[in-house]
């Protein structure tokens, strides 16, 4: 057996030009223009090409993107006050402070600071409660992603078995909101469960986002699973450069499961597609609107 490849860069692309209609729609249906703002402490070039992706993409979709800039020495009181002026400032929907922060700032009281109706990323504790309460809230990106490809790759989530490798406040404890929402059984594990392989075996529905290189190998995998690599890890490739792989062996796992996602190309572009999608709902929720069918 050889796994469908998940094409999460495919859907992505198609996602967008959804988010795009739905845009024009709310320009032309109510003078709606979604805004997002991003705001980015320090250097860290990672964040700085991933900062400047989701601006190029939220122009192209036709959202008023804006970025702010600080430096590395920036201090939390600083940080705090640039939230709240965004806060204050109705042409502003989403909020986005990108992580990791410089060590001086507690990245959590800068997520509590965000307003919950401007959270694009779903990170404030009142999203993450209402979601797993069942109540309508700001979704993470990444899981949401993750979802979306879920339903597209198999339809009806009802009843399957989703054993989650990870427990993050990011990925892990809501894929697993999310899936139970699905209607899933759904068991959430980590690098310490004990028998850690024998769970994966058993799953319908196999999401790793433990953050460890390839540590869910081939044998671990049920015959014909669906298998939904969140992992980024940077490997040694030799000559001063590096290889991407995820958290899935998926030389392995592809003679295996169903289908699954590749990294890269599989989750990673939907999480920046969602973020756009998440700008439009809080944009249409603060104008009291429905939000356009996407």
């Amino acid at each position: 057996m050889t796994a469908d490849i998940i094409d999460g860069k495919a859907f992505a692309a198609g996602l967008r030009a959804r988010v795009a209609a739905q845009v024009g729609e709310c320009r032309a249906r109510h003078g709606l223009t979604p805004g997002l703002t991003v705001v980015l402490v320090g250097e860290d070039p990672a964040s700085q090409v991933y900062v400047r992706n989701k601006g190029r993409q939220a122009a192209e979709a036709g959202i008023a993107s804006n970025e702010i800039r600080l430096d590395a020495g920036t201090g939390q009181a600083e940080l705090l006050a640039v939230v709240a002026g965004l806060n204050a400032d109705p042409a502003v929907h989403g909020i986005l402070v990108q992580l990791p922060l410089p060590p001086q700032i507690d990245a959590a009281a800068v997520i509590d600071a965000i307003d919950p109706a401007k959270d694009v990323d779903g990170f404030h504790v009142r999203n993450a409660g209402r979601l797993a309460v069942g109540l309508p809230a700001m979704v993470s990106c990444t899981p949401r992603g993750c979802l979306m490809l879920l339903e597209d790759q198999l339809g009806d989530l009802s009843g399957l078995d989703a054993v989650i490798v990870g427990r993050s406040n990011i990925v892990g404890k809501p894929m697993a909101q999310l899936l139970l929402g699905a209607n899933c059984t759904v068991t959430t594990a980590h690098s310490r469960t004990r028998g850690l392989d024998a769970h994966c075996r058993r799953a319908d529905i196999l999401v790793a986002a433990v953050g460890r290189p390839e540590m869910i190998r081939g044998p671990w995998i049920k015959p014909g699973a669906t298998v939904i690599d969140v992992g980024m890890n940077r490997l040694d490739a030799g000559n001063g450069k590096t290889r991407l792989v995820g958290d899935v062996c998926f030389a392995e796992a592809v003679e295996v499961a169903g289908a699954i996602t590749p990294v890269p190309g599989g989750v990673g572009p939907m999480t920046v597609a969602v973020l756009l999608s998440n700008t439009v709902t809080a944009a249409c929720r603060q104008a009291g609107v429905e939000v356009p069918a996407g």
